[in-house]
């Protein structure tokens, strides 16, 4: 049975981040019998309250794959304006403003600057939202925990 699209894009996928992995991220799929399920690792960005966590998260791609985003979540805990206490990541290029031209690598790249660069306006977490607009220093501590906590 020949592969199909979905298949042949991830093989892309893991091709160029194998090769060219984006700065302070990898990827790779979670089992060798398995293209459609990885695990990837995202490095808090250096001089951020993040700087020496190291975040995991799965990401689950369909057949319909590149037309359709993956589904991405953190597997690692995280107290962020963005993510839903289930790890869930809410994040327009994997949601309405995906494209095909997006790849593993430039999922986890926006990922990480999402880490620093919140988005409060729409927030996944009200309480770490609320925290980043009224009391950041608060908010650098609990992210300092979660950081602490990643490498532990």
């Amino acid at each position: 049975m020949g592969q199909s699209a979905a298949q042949l894009r991830l093989q892309s996928d893991l091709k160029s981040i194998s090769q060219e992995p984006p700065e302070g991220c990898s990827a790779s799929p979670s089992s060798d019998d398995n293209l459609f399920v990885w695990t990837a690792t995202v490095f808090g960005p250096d001089d951020s309250p993040w700087e020496g966590g190291i975040f995991c998260l799965r990401i689950t791609f369909s057949e319909h794959y590149p037309e359709k985003p993956p589904r991405v979540r953190f597997t690692s805990d995280m107290f962020h304006p963005n993510v839903y206490s289930d790890g869930n990541i809410c994040l327009d290029i994997i949601q309405d403003q995906w494209s095909p031209c997006h790849s593993v690598s430039t999922i986890l790249t926006s990922i990480q600057s999402l880490l620093t660069d919140p988005n409060c306006a729409s927030p996944a977490n009200p309480e770490a939202a609320s925290l980043y607009v009224q009391n950041r220093t608060e908010y650098n501590k609990k992210v300092r925990r979660c950081a602490q906590r990643s490498v532990d």
